[in-house]
């Protein structure tokens, strides 16, 4: 197949999301419900040595549930008090969210963060986030006052730059309708793209907000947001990271890092709780 055949058809696959997601849904499907035992449980009150309730806010495609399989319960079961939310859902698409205008997104974020802090009586949440939800908490603490609402932002791949799809959204302009088609149907995946008016917007002025600590887990092998190194923030209270530094055998890339991988949690768990921060490395896929 000739070179030009093969980068075609990720953008072709691109196009199509966004044309599926417009189609009527067959049925209607109930909201997904997280388990309990400190994940989604409002009755779950911090401790003394995780004062702070942390919310995972999920991926563009993903949800509540899904997307936390793995890390939610690698929280709980070190006492942390963990909520997850949806957020940036399209009519008539159940499960698969975050294809909303990811302002309207952040808003919503705003919203679930408010409902976590009353229940939990805690003044202030750590937000976890993978991929978009990395990224988009950063507009909620900028421009909508999360930043007196929360501790520390960790980005599990998150596109803190958007992404150009290895290069491939370069080739929007050649396919007439195909960028007015994202924006119109979810524009929530054109707001990633590298230099959209979302992203001019949101790191306008600086990356960071004062009094927020910032924390990037990276891949080097992340094939959905790219460059990799486009992940990485700058701020004076940031920590970016890459996986491969931490383990050389980690082979994780753009969901494998966010869905399973003990190692990227790991270093989750240090940025949650600095002061009690160990050594991540190849062995800490068993701890």
């Amino acid at each position: 197949m000739l070179p030009w055949k093969r980068l075609l058809r990720p953008l072709a696959a691109l196009v199509l999301t966004a044309a599926v997601a417009t189609l009527p849904a067959a049925g209607t499907a109930q909201a997904a419900t997280a388990p309990s035992s400190g994940w989604n449980d409002y009755s779950c009150k911090p401790s003394t040595a995780h004062p702070r309730p942390v919310v995972l806010v999920h991926g563009t495609l993903g949800n509540s549930v899904d997307n936390w399989l793995g890390l939610a319960p690698y929280l709980t079961s070190r006492g942390y008090c963990v909520f997850s939310l949806d957020y940036g859902q399209l009519d008539g698409v159940p499960l698969f969210h975050g294809l909303g205008p990811i302002d309207r997104s952040a808003a919503q974020l705003s919203v679930f963060v408010d409902r976590v802090l009353s229940a939990t009586g805690a003044a202030e949440a750590d937000v976890v986030g993978h991929s978009q939800g990395g990224m988009m908490p950063r507009y909620y603490l900028k421009f909508l006052g999360g930043a007196a609402k929360v501790n520390a932002l960790v980005g599990i791949a998150p596109d803190n730059h958007g992404t150009n799809l290895s290069g491939l959204t370069k080739l929007l302009p050649y396919f007439p309708g195909a960028e007015d088609l994202l924006k119109a149907t979810t524009p929530g995946l054109a707001d990633q793209i590298v230099g959209s008016a979302f992203l001019t917007k949101l790191n306008a002025g600086g990356d960071t907000v004062p009094g927020v600590r910032y924390t990037v887990i990276a891949s080097q092998y992340d094939e959905v947001v790219t460059p990799w190194r486009s992940q990485y923030l700058s701020g004076s209270d940031v920590h970016n990271v890459l996986l491969q530094d931490l383990c050389p055998l980690d082979l994780s890339e753009h969901l494998a890092i966010g869905l399973l991988d003990r190692i990227a949690f790991h270093e989750v768990a240090n940025a949650l709780d600095p002061a009690h921060a160990t050594a991540t490395t190849c062995a800490s896929v068993f701890s």
